[in-house]
């Protein structure tokens, strides 16, 4: 295949697959915790550390991810004290990031408006050897701590009281959400982009959502969609010349709009498919309100 001859596509299209898992995979408990903007704020504060790396000569993927854990550890911090005046505190940090990272890549040598927009709506020809090694060991760990605590993280999302009562440290396993999705901004940041990122972790779910009916198949599924549409619009990219996040966020919606369009028939299908010689089956009885 064409696509596949050439080096920056091969780490383009690797890029996008470690994208596509880890994006949903951390999303979905983000969506459970009713914490679907939280990337985007993450992706603000990232910024300064894409400014930062810019200022030191160094790879913008590392320090973006070290900025952005102290950043989802502030946020979270802020959520658990923060009280009443939690959302100014938070929208000084999400404007603050973003005006920081304007400022540092304006203040170093090789930056500019140019370098900066690849990290803001991602770029193919962007990801490089270094890149790539750093977004595998980031998304190796994003993979490792959303499946292999998956009971745990699942717990604390649906009800954080329950979870405590049964023993959980629900506010090391909250910190440990943030700092997962903020490594996964970082991770994504090169192939759809600072702005867009909050799309990746959330649209896929919200679509798997519409026809699953477990944790276990939303969490299998977001991951299937999430692949495909970042391989998906990776590819349109090349061929037709389009920026990698919008494409791959439109493809995203564009599944969820046909998934919700099509659960309803999805739902019936099997009561359709029952014999017609077969007794009907009893109604189930339903619960009357109090």
């Amino acid at each position: 295949m064409e696509i596949l001859e050439t080096a920056f596509m091969q780490r383009a299209l690797l890029a996008a697959l470690l994208v596509g898992v880890t994006a949903p995979a951390i999303g979905v408990y983000l969506v459970q915790r009713r914490q679907a903007l939280l990337g985007d704020g993450i992706g603000h504060v990232a910024m300064t550390g894409v400014g930062l790396g810019f200022l030191l000569s160094t790879s913008p993927i590392w320090t973006a991810a070290v900025v952005s854990v102290v950043g989802a550890v502030a946020m979270e911090l802020i959520r658990a004290y923060g009280r009443t005046r939690g959302d100014i505190a938070l929208a000084m940090l999400f404007y603050g990031g973003m005006a920081g990272g304007v400022l540092l890549v304006n203040l170093s040598d090789g930056g500019s408006t140019a370098n900066l927009s690849s990290f803001l709506f991602g770029s193919l020809s962007a990801v490089s050897d270094a890149d790539l090694v750093a977004i595998s060991l980031l998304a190796g760990f994003v993979v490792l701590v959303s499946v292999g605590l998956r009971r745990q993280l699942f717990a604390v999302s649906q009800d954080e009281e329950f979870a405590r009562v049964t023993g959980l440290p629900v506010q090391a396993l909250n910190l440990l959400i943030a700092v997962t999705a903020a490594v996964t901004v970082s991770v994504a940041m090169r192939v759809v982009g600072l702005l867009l990122v909050s799309a990746l972790m959330v649209v896929p779910v919200a679509a798997a959502q519409q026809v699953s009916r477990s944790f276990r198949a939303t969490f299998v599924l977001a991951v299937g969609i999430g692949v495909v549409v970042t391989l998906g619009g990776t590819t349109a990219s090349y061929y037709r010349d389009l920026p990698p996040g919008a494409t791959i966020v439109l493809l995203a919606i564009g599944i969820f709009v046909a998934l919700t369009a099509s659960a309803p028939l999805l739902r019936r299908a099997p009561r359709e498919r029952t014999p017609e010689c077969a007794a009907p089956p009893r109604e189930p009885s339903v619960p009357t309100q109090r």
